[in-house]
């Protein structure tokens, strides 16, 4: 098998991992009386993300291959979502927080990893085959979105968005890229770390990168636009689901099916990675960033204005379609700028440290002030969360706008066309 067939299986299982619960969960959480906790159980994978993706990314680095940790990080995963499934199943209607929240940080903790892991994995696989990464990588990743998708849409026509159940679901794809992982092109590590002074032998030179004043900004500006990652994935479930309640939407195809209408999402995701080597090479990171902060601000502007009947539905459709630029301009083009400035001695650390600057700090910020919102303009009632939801997405929408302003201004990029 070709090194672009492996890679594609494994992108689509680690992907499939996060589809099973990433945009169900927060249904799942509000049918069961914890919807004022849904900012909890999204923000702590950006607080397990401030820390454990560069934790690993050093080791990965220094002392154990990416691949094989890789799959170790997927097996305690896996048990922390088999442990969150169990609770979730023995507590009912009625399961604690306190019981099952350590659970499922338990395993998100060593699930956020395999993100930047599975970078470093791709390029180093890529770059041993001497296959140009910007070009390469790209349509290798769709398969992950494919991935994700798949889970999602199983989760949904098998009536699992709402169900504890979708904890096993994702723990039996990680077990399964678990094994598939070890079989992977093995990864280099850097042996002289036992020569090297305490800051370089624990990885933490990623660090010096914030010396230069175009990759702090870049970090900084990272940071600020990761807040708004997970906010859709957290509550565009409970907000479309909430339309149950109200009389004129009863019958909505997609009040039931909230998770395929936000599958769409996904879908522009495949479409939109395609296009990242053309604007990467044509336009340079900073336009392709600013691209995503606006495409941001539409994402969360969509919600405001729509519904799920028709015409109304049109603007969910559209904020699906613009979340694929949203996301990929700035994940997976950040990623493959941070490969390009860096050297190969920190790039697993290098990768770690963009996934603690986005899905870190970035998430978890963002998770807790969203939750603060939502819970001031909503309130549960018959297991949904209804209330002023458009004012919350406005609020959300005004502050991506106002990042992308800001990072027109400060961060300085002169991008050349003709250069690799």
């Amino acid at each position: 098998m070709k090194i672009k067939e492996r890679l594609i299986i494994m992108n689509f299982l680690q992907f499939a991992v996060w589809g099973a619960y990433l945009t169900s969960m927060g249904g799942y959480l509000a049918s069961v009386g914890m919807g004022a906790n849904i900012g909890w159980f999204y923000s702590v994978q950006g607080f397990v993300a401030i820390f454990m993706p560069a934790i690993i990314g050093i080791i990965a680095d220094r002392w154990i291959q990416a691949q094989r940790l890789m799959s170790y990080c997927h097996i305690l995963c896996a048990i922390g979502m088999i442990a969150t499934g169990y609770v979730g199943m023995n507590g009912g209607n009625e399961v604690a927080f306190a019981d099952i929240f350590p659970w499922y940080t338990f395993s998100v903790a060593f699930y956020m990893p395999t993100l930047s892991l599975s970078y470093s994995v791709s390029y180093n696989a890529l770059e041993k085959a001497h296959l140009d990464t910007v070009k390469s990588f790209p349509p290798i990743r769709i398969f992950g979105t494919i991935g994700f998708i798949v889970s999602m849409i199983l989760i949904d026509f098998m009536h699992y968005q709402h169900s504890y159940i979708q904890f096993f679901v994702s723990a039996i794809w990680g077990l399964l890229l678990a094994a598939y992982a070890l079989t992977l092109p093995v990864c280099t590590i850097n042996a002289t770390s036992a020569h090297k002074g305490l800051v370089e032998a624990l990885g933490l030179d990623a660090f010096k990168l914030f010396k230069q004043k175009k990759m702090a900004v870049f970090f900084i500006f990272s940071m600020l636009l990761g807040v708004s990652l997970q906010i859709t994935n957290g509550y565009a479930n409970p907000f479309i689901s909430q339309f149950a309640v109200d009389s004129k939407y009863i019958g909505c195809y997609f009040v039931d099916h909230a998770n395929l209408l936000i599958s769409l999402s996904q879908c522009s995701e495949t479409l939109c990675i395609l296009l990242i080597p053309f604007f990467l090479k044509r336009f340079g990171i900073k336009v392709v960033m600013l691209i995503a902060m606006l495409a941001w601000t539409f994402r969360f502007g969509f919600f405001a204005i729509g519904n799920p009947a028709f015409p109304g539905v049109i603007w969910f459709i559209l904020s699906m379609i613009v979340y694929g630029i949203a996301f990929d301009f700035f994940n997976i083009s950040g990623s493959l700028f941070v490969n390009q400035e860096t050297d190969p001695s920190i790039r697993s650390s290098a990768q770690g440290l963009f996934v603690l600057m986005t899905n870190g700090l970035g998430a978890s910020i963002g998770m807790l002030v969203a939750q603060a919102v939502v819970n001031a303009f909503t309130h549960s009632e018959a297991g949904y969360t209804v209330g002023n939801w458009p004012i919350v997405w406005l609020i959300f929408a005004s502050y991506a706008l106002l990042v992308a302003i800001a990072f027109a201004i400060a961060f300085k990029y002169k991008h050349h066309p003709s250069k690799p």
